[in-house]
């Protein structure tokens, strides 16, 4: 009896640590130089409204919809350098549950327009390649990310079939390890019922998607309040062919969606609907200097 007693008492000590080495205790594994190659570009004429932004290099409109009883709000993006779409680590550190406000990391990085990551942050395997560096090659069973190259191009990948330095030698710039894929070539690449690991059918959502050649979009939809209710991943792929996207990627939704536009939250952050709050996250998705 003594030593059932004193197996379950282990059993349970190990699982608490489990569970917040998972997602509770911090590792900070590497700082992060967040000095950019597009710092000293000349913005020029810089006008602003409240659902506007344009200078010399960038143009963003945000605009805002209603569709399967859900509010969405999308950001039109234009660059003239592929190098203004960027990412970034919560306290510019790469490691385990380092995390930060969308809103705060976005104020740090004086960003324009923000959606939270992949979070990759809660992940022990899966590649992590940021602004190119490698800071995590081992890979993912199954894992489809999306990858951004240096043109700004968007490409499918599966970390079944190609190695994290292969992608670095490609010329991949930013990889985004979350999924599933939306669109590819336009078409819809989900079936109507998949959605991801647990998640509810209809959740608050975040996606990235691109149009043309430094053309993207970035969405946002809110979920699971009286208000809107949330999409389904298939829902918000449909959207997103609507709006002629050509390669569609789905980020971390749920509490973690959020999208700041010139300093303000635009959508209304929840992960359970009794509270209008945004979750802490490992890395960020960003238009700016």
């Amino acid at each position: 009896k003594v030593n059932y007693i004193l197996f379950y008492i282990l059993l349970i000590i190990f699982t608490v640590y489990i569970i917040l080495d998972t997602f509770v205790i911090k590792k900070e594994i590497k700082k992060v130089d967040n000095t950019s190659s597009t710092s000293n570009m000349n913005k020029g004429n810089v006008k602003i409204t409240n659902n506007t932004y344009e200078d010399d290099n960038i143009k963003i409109t945000l605009d805002e919809y209603y569709e399967n009883s859900t509010k969405i709000y999308v950001a039109d993006i234009n660059i003239n350098n592929s190098k203004l779409l960027k990412t970034a680590f919560a306290n510019n550190t790469y490691g385990k549950n380092i995390t930060k406000k969308t809103s705060e990391i976005s104020e740090d990085l004086n960003a324009i327009l923000t959606i939270n990551g992949d979070y990759y942050g809660v992940q022990e395997k899966g590649y992590v390649i940021k602004n190119g560096i490698l800071y995590r090659s081992q890979s993912r069973t199954n894992q489809e990310d999306l990858v951004i190259y240096e043109d700004g191009s968007f490409e499918i990948i599966n970390e079944d079939d190609i190695s994290a330095s292969e992608l670095l030698s490609k010329g991949v710039y930013n990889l985004l390890s979350f999924g599933p894929s939306l669109l590819q070539d336009g078409k819809i690449s989900i079936s109507k019922n998949y959605e991801v690991a647990k998640a509810m059918n209809s959740n608050p959502r975040t996606a990235i998607g691109i149009i043309d050649q430094n053309h993207y979009v970035f969405v946002v939809s809110d979920g699971r309040t009286n208000e809107s209710e949330g999409l389904s991943l298939y829902e918000l792929a449909e959207f997103m062919q609507k709006l002629n996207v050509k390669t569609a990627y789905n980020l971390d939704g749920g509490g973690s969606s959020t999208m700041v536009f010139n300093g303000e939250i635009i959508n209304n952050p929840t992960t359970n609907g009794n509270k209008i709050s945004e979750r802490s996250v490992s890395d960020v998705v960003y238009i700016g200097y």
